[in-house]
């Protein structure tokens, strides 16, 4: 990529609903850019919960119209639902309205290929091209729409067909966030053998201002503490457009991204369908320990599950994933999937005869601190080099470790983390670090 962009982040377009880069005026002009871009014919647009999701469904939608492409509507459906739509529909694209992790505050909107994957940044710098120039087409050809609800079902009832009846477990929670996924695990567990359980479904009743409110990944208390209290087996927490899942075991421990490829790797290698793992900058150094004990290679690449996907694609991986619960396992799906994956972590467990609640104390993680220090000026104006230059002289006190600072792709923060195989270590440096980055921010 030769040049910044100005619109999309690490994951689409995104800012606060009605404001910035996220009014109704900029979806239409995203719309007709995306499918001047592409040449689309047949999109599908998938949201969230958002009370800001029909305003923008509508400009986005009539934009696309106005260049003639044909859009289906599936609703509230995951972003990885819209991924399966496109491709089943034999379609051109699809597009995304949803925030994910944010607050119901926030939207965004983040477009598909033909492939049913995120566009590269290139693509997205030429549409960015055409948003700026936001010439209108010449031609009377309109495009229709259509209402598609029932793309949300087809794409639950294929993630029911991917569970192994035998791997389904007794006394399950799901943590819809009050997001996409409300609509999409009733229907999984109708359609598996989770229906005939005790399953219980919690966060799933959203309001249009209560996505990722003080539940779903970004506050595994909830999930945790219903786990617990019910004395459930473990629990599947989603984000707003469930492209991400978290787990919590029987003791209220959560099982991370890390944990999950640890886990679905061996699985994958035990059936000869992978030996390679594409991770993040931020997952912690034990994965590649354990992937390594296993004979599996470990590949890192930046944060973002699309560049997740890029280097699986450049180096024949067929699982890689992030931390934060974005997994990809590409014999399955072409984007990070919630749903998705906590079936097949469901299939792997059986299969391995892994018991859940030992995991987190056998993946042994080195101790590792995030510090979020808040931007108060645009990102691209922070000296990088002169924060790497401070980094330098730290990193030789992390013997065995490492220190990586990166600017969020989402949000206005400046990261930094620290890890080392001495806890002592990680909290004094992260706590040395942040004083002294605090001034570029």
């Amino acid at each position: 990529m030769s040049r910044e962009r100005k619109l999309f982040g690490t994951d689409g377009v995104r800012d606060l609903a009605n404001t910035g880069n996220m009014t109704p005026e900029t979806a239409l002009k995203l719309g007709r850019a995306f499918v001047k871009f592409t040449g689309a014919r047949k999109i599908i647009i998938g949201r969230d919960t958002r009370i800001s999701c029909r305003m923008l469904e509508g400009a986005l939608y009539s934009g696309m119209s106005s260049e003639g492409a044909e859009v289906y509507l599936a609703g509230v459906i995951p972003t990885p639902g819209v991924s399966y739509a496109v491709k089943e529909l034999r379609a051109d694209g699809g597009a995304v309205i949803s925030a994910s992790h944010n607050p119901a505050e926030y939207n965004g909107i983040k477009f598909l290929g033909a492939d049913g994957c995120k566009l590269s940044d290139d693509d997205e710098l030429a549409i960015e091209d055409l948003f700026f120039q936001d010439e209108r087409g010449t031609s009377s050809n309109i495009g229709r729409i259509h209402d598609s609800p029932e793309l949300a079902r087809d794409y639950a009832r294929h993630i029911a067909h991917l569970l192994n009846d035998s791997a389904v477990v007794d006394d399950v929670a799901f943590d819809c966030a009050n997001g996409a996924s409300c609509v999409s695990v009733p229907v999984l567990v109708e359609h598996s053998s989770f229906s005939r359980l005790n399953t219980a479904i919690i966060a799933s009743h959203y309001d249009g201002l209560n996505i990722n409110k003080s539940c779903g990944v970004m506050h595994m208390e909830n999930l945790t503490h219903y786990v617990t209290e019910n004395h459930m087996a473990l629990g599947f927490a989603f984000d707003g457009d469930a492209d991400r899942v978290l787990i919590s075991d029987r003791h209220g421990r959560i099982i991370d991204g890390d944990i999950m490829l640890w886990v679905l790797g061996r699985w994958l290698h035990k059936n000869n369908l992978n030996s390679k793992v594409v991770v993040t900058v931020m997952s912690n150094m034990a994965l590649e320990a354990h992937l390594a004990d296993e004979g599996i290679t470990t590949l890192r690449c930046p944060v973002g599950d699309r560049y997740v996907l890029e280097t699986m694609r450049a180096s024949g991986a067929g699982l890689g994933g992030e931390q934060s619960g974005h997994i990809i396992a590409s014999k399955f799906t072409s984007t990070g999937d919630g749903l998705c994956t906590a079936v097949l972590f469901l299939n792997a467990i059986h299969e391995l005869g892994e018991d859940v609640s030992t995991l987190v104390d056998r993946f042994g993680r080195y101790p590792q601190k995030l510090t979020n220090l808040t931007l108060t000026k645009p990102r691209e104006l922070v000296d990088m080099n002169a924060v790497n230059d401070i980094v330098k002289e730290y990193e030789c006190k992390v013997s065995g470790g490492r220190i990586f600072i990166r600017t969020s792709g989402t949000e206005p923060l400046l990261r930094i983390l620290v890890e080392a195989p001495e806890k002592n270590i990680v909290e004094e440096i992260s706590e040395v670090l942040a004083a002294k980055l605090e001034k570029f921010c």
